[in-house]
């Protein structure tokens, strides 16, 4: 990174398949707890997929407010519910002195087609005048930052970024480029998602993309083994905080880790299949590295991409291959889609989220079920249970539909 600020994360904010708050979240994810179940918001019963991981016990009315919460899509409300939590985590106070220099980067894969299908619904029995006048307020995915900048009265750069599944961590490392960059002090980055409709889930199971492990749930995403099936879709929001280390220590800031690069790339091969030679993942993976300034023997652990699809996952252990060498196969890769699910675009904000943590806590997050290695899968998964470990430089990878594919490299906070 050519610029010599250093950006800093300092508050955390989710709700999730596995808890409405960090804390909650965390304490899940090292317990190895899944968050699937038989899909509650809407009767999936003439679907081949019948299971997802739902947000449970989440009252938008009660958090946003009844009339603000009628007015957002449900993705745009776990964003907002997860910036403010992130934002009173942080402990920023936005006065009118720095307002101007504290920006939004929000990402979502889809944005709101949970009101696209319902005002499609109305349109067609209820005539064209009955859609809402919030309509495309609702849907369009920039919804989200745009409710969050309001919400909090900042004038820096508001935008989404919208690359499938690699949107959130597209959204983080375009924070961290504008603030190492000087452009503003403070972004409130991340992403949410909420495809649990009856239209994607029946668009992925055309595309027979997603586990029909319908008898057993909890057991339908296991990345990296020999009996995985597909994914299994997820919802929900992540947010972080991430400063300008000066700005951050100026008002004395709680530190959880360091953001020190950012790598993308295009696979330029298919708009869905991965490259099976892995090129692309490799590249995104490489100028991460570079661009903190560190090697791959510097590399302690890797929040793995790992969906539980069989192409997908063994390209990301082909592409750790190539970048780790002989370190690849006992270099700790673990998986938290194996117990929450596949956010899509919310993805990045969830893992980079666990990932900090990570670094904060010293504890290594499972693999969850994890039973019949597959041998074409060579990798130290962490399986089934967390692991007390040391790490200090840990990646954070996400490959999203398009070849897009997007890795953020964190590092323990150091004076």
């Amino acid at each position: 990174m050519p610029s010599s600020r250093r950006v800093v994360v300092t508050g955390l904010g989710a709700v999730t398949p596995l808890g409405n708050n960090v804390p909650e979240f965390w304490a899940n994810v090292l317990a190895g707890k899944s968050g699937v179940r038989a899909i509650t918001l809407f009767d999936a019963s003439a679907m081949p997929t019948r299971i997802a991981a739902e947000v449970r016990g989440f009252e938008p009315g009660e958090l946003i407010g009844k009339k603000e919460a009628r007015r957002m899509d449900r993705f745009a409300q776990f964003a907002f519910v997860a910036a403010k939590q992130a934002v009173a985590d942080a402990k920023l106070v936005i006065t009118d002195d720095n307002r101007d220099r504290i920006g939004v980067i929000f990402a979502s894969g889809i944005g709101g087609i949970l009101t696209l299908e319902d005002q499609h619904r109305i349109l067609l029995e209820r005539g064209p005048d009955r859609v809402s006048p919030f309509f495309i307020p609702m849907l369009m995915g920039n919804s989200a930052p745009g409710q969050i900048s309001i919400a909090l009265g900042v004038h820096g750069p508001t935008q989404t970024t919208v690359s499938a599944c690699a949107s959130s961590n597209n959204a983080i490392g375009d924070a961290y480029r504008m603030i190492a960059n000087g452009d503003v002090d403070v972004i409130v980055s991340g992403g949410s998602e909420a495809a649990i409709t009856p239209l994607a889930v029946a668009g992925f199971c055309s595309m027979k993309a997603m586990s029909t492990r319908n008898d057993d749930p909890a057991a339908a995403s296991r990345p990296f083994d020999r009996g995985r099936d597909g994914f299994v879709l997820a919802e929900g929001g992540g947010a972080l905080i991430l400063e300008e280390l000066e700005f951050a220590k100026a008002r004395g800031a709680h530190i959880y880790a360091e953001l020190i690069g950012y790598g993308q790339s295009s696979d330029a091969y298919h708009i869905v299949t991965p490259d099976p030679s892995a090129r692309g993942v490799r590249m995104a993976m490489q100028r991460a590295i570079a661009d903190a300034d560190a090697s791959p023997d510097d590399v302690d652990y890797i929040n793995a991409h790992a969906t539980s699809t069989g192409l997908g996952d063994l390209a990301e252990v082909q592409a750790c291959a190539a970048v780790f060498g002989a370190r690849a196969p006992t270099l700790p890769m673990s998986s938290n889609k194996s117990m929450f699910g596949h956010a899509l675009g919310a993805a990045g904000a969830l893992e980079g989220i666990c990932t900090v943590l990570t670094l904060r806590d010293g504890i290594l997050p499972p693999t969850i079920n994890y039973t019949d290695p597959d041998p074409e899968c060579p990798v130290d998964c962490v399986p089934n249970v967390a692991r007390k470990a040391s790490p200090e430089v840990a990646l954070s990878s996400s490959f999203g539909f398009g070849g897009h594919n997007a890795v953020l490299v964190f590092r323990t906070y150091a004076a």
